[in-house]
């Protein structure tokens, strides 16, 4: 079934148990090495166990007492945020976190707002992994810190004028999500596929963005946004 049950919960009665964390990735190398890493730190995090994406994920995650589930952002037949999407959809008893080396803002952004807990880039170390995943099961929501870094930065030197591109032409986050997409060259069903969404929506939102943009056709509204100098 694709579940391997890789550490044991530490039973220290003078302080707290450590984390519950279960994988769910499909790289078994990724996998024993997050365990080695990990199991540095066995006094904050455990690993109880890997998933693969193409079990029953909201079946056998369950059994395992999950707190944390770490879920790589690219796995076998579906993307990480799709999965999680499925996932949190059910209202789940674990938080869950993407783990990914993909550092694009609007990765994260899409993440967080499916409601995962954390965004965490793989360059971290042991104990920044480990840091982060007992915050995540303490309630907090976690972005890497070279990504929360950036776009602090970003925000200083524009003094929160523009809070997403796009955002002091009137677009919507949504809206912008969908320009950058088309400034990448996507066809509206290659944008529904990626913002998980029907392609109806996807052109409701174009014809705003054209509106907005004074545009009447996708070229017009890419040459707009890469003239503009928010999307490209």
């Amino acid at each position: 079934m694709g579940l391997s049950a890789v550490g044991t919960v530490s039973t220290q009665p003078d302080k707290a148990a450590p984390v519950r964390v279960v994988l769910v990735n499909d790289d078994q190398i990724i996998v024993d090495g997050l365990h080695s890493m990990l199991a540095r730190h066995r006094d904050q995090v455990t690993v109880v166990g890997r998933v693969l994406a193409s079990d029953d994920l909201a079946a056998t995650i369950p059994d395992l007492e999950a707190e944390v589930v770490l879920v790589d952002l690219h796995i076998e037949g579906e993307s990480g945020l799709e999965l999680a999407a499925r996932l949190l959809a059910e209202d789940p008893p674990f938080r869950l976190v993407i783990f990914t080396d993909d550092a694009e803002e609007r990765r994260l952004f899409e993440a967080l707002r499916l409601g995962v807990s954390g965004y965490l880039l793989k360059s971290l170390s042991g104990v920044q992994l480990a840091d982060h995943l007992v915050r995540v099961a303490a309630g907090q929501v976690v972005v890497d810190p070279t990504i929360a870094t950036r776009i602090a930065l970003r925000g200083a030197q524009l003094g929160g004028a523009q809070l997403w591109p796009g955002s002091n032409l009137s677009l919507s986050q949504r809206e912008s999500q969908v320009l950058a997409l088309l400034v990448d060259g996507l066809s509206n069903r290659l944008i529904a596929a990626e913002l998980v969404v029907g392609e109806e929506t996807v052109k409701t939102h174009l014809r705003s963005i054209y509106r907005k943009l004074g545009v009447n056709d996708r070229a017009a509204a890419v040459a707009t946004a890469m003239r503009l100098g928010a999307f490209g």
